[in-house]
């Protein structure tokens, strides 16, 4: 009643092609790099806006992660900001806590405790900014 399929599938085409495939915990590393990178760049954004030492040290931090992930390549560093206002320390403090979030997600899955944690600390230390500067 059917005609028999007399080619191959898409599906199994594209597989035979020789495409170069990623592993599931190098997309998971790839990934990962990519939000803590994120979290980077709105912690140097914070970093101009309002300098600490705790801040500096997070930056170090997420640094070396990324480039760790990335097989030792160093992420990017910005050091331009906007101008400063109470609203904007608020968003930028609610951007990396989405961010940690983020990165917490894909840590956990891919079972990177180091990641984890830093995931955690920062997603820790930006809901309390977000509580602080709201209050104020």
């Amino acid at each position: 009643m059917y005609e028999p399929i007399r080619t191959k599938s898409v599906h199994s085409m594209a597989d035979d092609a020789g495409f170069p495939h990623r592993t599931r915990e190098e997309e998971l590393d790839i990934q990962l790099a990519g939000h803590l990178a994120a979290l980077l760049a709105v912690t140097d954004e914070l970093r101009a806006l309002a300098p600490s030492a705790e801040l500096d040290a997070a930056a170090e931090r997420l640094a070396d992660q990324v480039a760790r992930l990335r097989l030792g390549a160093q992420p990017p560093r910005s050091s331009v900001a906007s101008a400063i206002h109470e609203p904007h320390l608020t968003a930028l403090h609610q951007r990396a806590h989405a961010l940690a979030g983020r990165a917490l997600v894909v840590a956990a899955s891919r079972a990177d405790t180091a990641a984890a944690i830093l995931a955690a600390e920062r997603m820790d230390v930006h809901a309390d900014a977000t509580r602080l500067v709201g209050a104020s």
